[in-house]
């Protein structure tokens, strides 16, 4: 399996509009963050983890082929935004979409159109799963098991996948979801900036919850501009703990 970062800023990007920082400022390509999203791949399968605004500027350089599911963490806009854009995808079948109660709900109320009796001509064809933390299911033979994590105090969902635990916009973890961590070997985890904020991890954090899971390597995403340069960020990281970068493909 082979995890390809999409996407790997916060809600607003990188750089931010109207803003002139350092970091929106710079030049180097590491710094261009469009939002959060990844494609893991398993032999043919191919699954989607979120499906944001920026999805197809994300999907347009790779291979047009069929999406296997798309697994959402969380209906906040950043993460789902994309979903009206994977009408081409139809051509090969329905689009199988994973979330929880709460995200299947806001999905409903948000694409209207795209589910019922008497659909919009050339919607997405979109078949809505309802999923629940710890409830394995399997998609081409891959088992992917929903944990749950607290996007202040909205649970959202994170996901094991063999090897690896991708978990985004997390501010807390329950100490019985670590559990369900145990043997990752691969860590994708959130880290928005350096500063306090109610609803995500800052950096410090994320790197105290690295430590805490003993990943073999952890990957960070979901950053803001105010994080810092991706360069300077990295150069105060422990070895095994590294930011992310959109396009990063990282084998498992």
């Amino acid at each position: 399996m082979k995890i390809t970062f999409l996407g790997t800023g916060t809600s607003c990007g990188v750089p931010t509009i109207g803003c002139q920082c350092p970091t929106c400022s710079s030049q180097d390509p590491h710094d261009k963050r469009l939002r959060c999203s990844a494609l893991l791949e398993e032999g043919d399968t191919r699954l989607l983890i979120d499906c944001g605004p920026d999805f197809r500027q994300q999907i347009m350089p790779l291979p047009f082929s069929r999406i296997d599911g798309i697994l959402i963490t969380h209906a906040h806009y950043d993460h789902v935004g994309g979903l009206d854009d994977v009408r081409p995808f139809c051509q090969f079948g329905e689009v199988n979409v994973y979330a929880d109660p709460i995200a299947r709900q806001s999905l409903l109320k948000m694409l209207p159109y795209c589910f019922g009796e008497h659909r919009y001509p050339n919607t997405p064809v979109i078949r809505l799963h309802e999923i629940h933390p710890h409830e394995v299911f399997n998609i081409n033979g891959i088992d992917i098991m929903p944990i749950q994590v607290m996007h202040h105090d909205l649970p959202i969902l994170g996901y094991r996948i063999g090897g690896l635990t991708y978990i985004t916009d997390m501010k807390t973890i329950a100490d019985s979801e670590l559990e369900y961590l145990k043997g990752t070997e691969v860590l994708v985890v959130n880290a928005l900036r350096r500063t306090p904020h109610h609803s995500h991890q800052t950096l410090d954090e994320a790197v105290a919850f690295a430590k805490k899971i003993g990943a073999r390597q952890t990957w960070l995403t979901h950053a803001a501009h105010s994080i810092g340069k991706h360069d300077e960020v990295n150069n105060i990281l422990p070895p095994h703990i590294r930011m992310a970068y959109d396009g990063l493909v990282v084998n498992i």
